[in-house]
């Protein structure tokens, strides 16, 4: 009979088993690199005050109903599928520039699912959800702000702004014809979207805050503000303002880099894997950590290689059309899967299938595309 002790820690890795692994990982570190003081120098405290700050923000978003009026605005205006399509792939790619891919997803995954039950297109789930994950993924790389990899990279190296814009540029246009050609090329069947209860925005006066601080985390990005100012001003904020919100930020993702950070840290100081990893940078930084993030995923792939090179455009394409390909890939693309899944009738073998296929197609474009550039 198992103990509720074991009965927590299987709920633990069933919930987070991202932070599980990236926790044994830096645990195993520790016997070969002697835990001291030197392991705080390990952690990029900006990125994790970065990273709560703009979950925070985002949480308060979606309370205030933003996201849903945005959606909903959007499809009542649809009178075929073609267009509805369009804009249920288009949703998470550009919202995920701001909000990143895990929220994006979160946020318009359900939703996509409750509109094609409400028009009878049941049998659009899979292609539109596979189309949407791809669209979280790669939107995101847009901006240093749109998922974790690339905003720790961009502080990590200290990237110009205007040179991480250049850099992705390509990449993102390029998406975009993808993107838009997978979610039109099917028939334009008549589709009329209707909302039986319309979604409103609460508290203006929220929504006033949020909006400032969210400037306030952008002004951080452009190093432009402390971010230790925009930690204490997000945190008055949240007490005075909106409390509850503490509780829906995602704090095993934190809890995640910081078992990665102390891992990749003490390879660091490991002569053999050091030398090992350097080497394999030197080949192809872009290669690199295309192929590790179809393993470890793209996130802790960053952490891990980011200190062995200095090809920072390398590092930052490779970690973000790597998220592409594996499910695992990008954990992001695991939320959109968890949401099919409860979906009636859903069918996982057909869903991975068509997943990895378009997976896939997109990683051997986009990879092509940096080779040529």
């Amino acid at each position: 009979m198992k103990t509720k002790s074991n009965k927590s820690i299987t709920e633990i890795i069933k919930k987070e088993p991202v932070f599980f692994i990236s926790a044994l990982c830096a645990i195993a570190s520790m016997f070969f690199v002697t835990p001291s003081a030197e392991y705080l120098a390990y952690i990029d405290w900006k990125v994790l005050a970065l990273l709560f700050c703009l979950m925070a923000v985002v949480a308060g978003f979606g309370k205030c109903g933003l996201f849903d009026v945005m959606g909903q605005s959007l499809l009542t205006k649809c009178s075929g599928m073609r267009l509805l399509r369009f804009i249920l792939v288009m949703l998470p790619f550009f919202t995920s520039m701001l909000i990143t891919n895990d929220v994006a997803l979160i946020t318009f995954v359900p939703f996509a699912i409750t509109v094609l039950c409400a028009v009878g297109r049941e049998s659009e789930l899979i292609w539109i959800i596979v189309l949407q994950t791809v669209a979280a993924n790669l939107g995101s790389m847009a901006t240093p702000v749109g998922n974790p990899q690339s905003l720790y990279l961009y502080n990590h190296y200290n990237i110009p702004t205007a040179q991480y814009f250049y850099t992705i540029a390509p990449f993102v246009i390029v998406s975009v014809l993808l993107l838009t050609a997978a979610s039109l090329f099917k028939k334009n069947d008549r589709a009329q979207v209707s909302f039986e209860t319309r979604s409103k925005l609460e508290s203006p006066l929220r929504i006033s805050v949020y909006s400032v601080l969210f400037v306030l985390c952008m002004l951080c990005v452009l190093h432009l503000l402390d971010y230790r100012i925009v930690l204490a001003a997000l945190i008055i904020a949240l007490l005075i303002f909106d409390r509850p919100v503490f509780k829906l930020i995602d704090y095993g993702l934190l809890l995640t880099f910081i078992c990665f950070f102390i891992f990749s840290g003490n390879l660091g100081n490991i002569p053999a894997v050091r030398s090992l990893l350097v080497q394999l940078l030197d080949r192809s930084s872009l290669m690199t950590s295309a192929l590790a993030s179809q393993i470890v995923s793209n996130v802790p792939a960053a952490v891990l290689l980011a200190g062995f090179t200095d090809d920072w455009r390398g590092m930052l394409v490779g970690t973000n059309i790597g998220g592409l390909g594996t499910i695992i890939a990008s954990l992001a693309s695991l939320i959109s899967f968890k949401y099919y899944m409860k979906s009636d009738n859903a069918k996982p073998i057909k869903y991975l299938a068509v997943f990895t296929v378009v997976n896939l197609i997109g990683l051997a474009l986009l990879t092509a595309l940096a080779i040529v550039i």
